[in-house]
């Protein structure tokens, strides 16, 4: 039963598919404190483009060897290679007739989205003979993943509750809900890079990790955090809501959870209950609202 359970579980996180289900959560975030019912439209195109997405950057870095990799992650991927290869195609085309259900401004979004999530993991440079991506360019991996989950979860929702539902959010309000939750998203893309701190260090990547060291990294984390609840204050013009206790919450005990992660944690720490937090964010939201 237990080695059933764990199989299930490994399915579920290097599957991807739990990384795709947090950025439905993070979609229905963006709902919920705009204050309109979800449309299903986005969301499937969030789930549909993270899984592709995701499941695609593996793929063109395939280790010439999976089987002995040191990530559980990439051993588990290769051992299903077909399956994910199968299951990578059919998300990627389900998002053409997404797209046809989009408003135009959300269209144009998502064209840009395509093209920066395609160039973080597409060989589109040549350096002393290795093909690298945008994301071997220094300091710009945490920002490349950071601002494509910002500009998916935030605006695409935004701008289709605009078209769709005729709501008005003010430009003000989005720009800070976008400000936020940017600086919320970084500070959980931080640990990943400490976690790879000595991979990325040979590979010569100027990670924040690699550039400044490992406790200033941990440290640079609760700075963006509590960016992130200051911004939280300012959107609901320092009103102490239930929404804001609740994102509040989920911020200070994201930045234990960070505060816990070391090099020497294994996979399960970072891609579920670091990750997790993204998923959480909405259910603390909602239960906060009915308490």
């Amino acid at each position: 039963m237990k080695k059933f359970i764990r199989a299930g579980f490994d399915a579920l996180l290097f599957s991807n598919v739990f990384m795709a289900l947090c950025a439905v959560a993070q979609g229905l975030v963006t709902f919920h404190i705009i204050g309109v019912k979800p449309i299903f439209s986005v969301l499937a195109l969030l789930f549909a483009s993270t899984l592709g997405l995701y499941n695609f950057c593996i793929l063109i870095i395939r280790p010439k060897e999976p089987q002995k990799s040191s990530y559980r992650r990439i051993r588990w991927f290769f051992g299903y290679h077909r399956l994910m290869v199968t299951i990578t195609i059919a998300a990627l085309l389900s998002l053409i007739p997404l797209f046809f259900l989009l408003a135009n401004s959300s269209k144009l979004l998502l064209i840009g989205l395509a093209a920066l999530s395609f160039g973080y993991g597409l060989p589109l440079f040549t350096k002393k003979g290795q093909k690298s991506g945008l994301r071997n360019v220094p300091g710009l991996k945490p920002i490349l993943i950071t601002l494509v989950w910002t500009l998916s979860c935030v605006l695409l929702p935004i701008f289709e509750a605009q078209d769709s539902l005729h709501i008005i959010v003010p430009e003000s309000n989005i720009w800070i809900i976008f400000s936020k939750r940017f600086l919320f998203i970084a500070a959980l893309t931080v640990p990943f890079d400490i976690r790879d701190l000595f991979q990325d260090r040979i590979a010569g990547l100027k990670t924040i990790p690699v550039a400044f060291g490992e406790q200033r990294a941990y440290w640079f984390c609760q700075l963006l955090l509590a960016g992130h609840i200051m911004l939280l204050l300012l959107l609901w013009n320092y009103r102490l809501t239930s929404d804001f206790f609740a994102l509040a919450f989920v911020a200070v005990l994201t930045g234990w959870l960070i505060f816990k992660s070391t090099w020497k944690r294994d996979e399960y720490y970072y891609f579920f209950y670091l990750d997790g937090v993204l998923i959480l964010q909405y259910i603390v939201l909602v239960l906060f609202k009915l308490f």
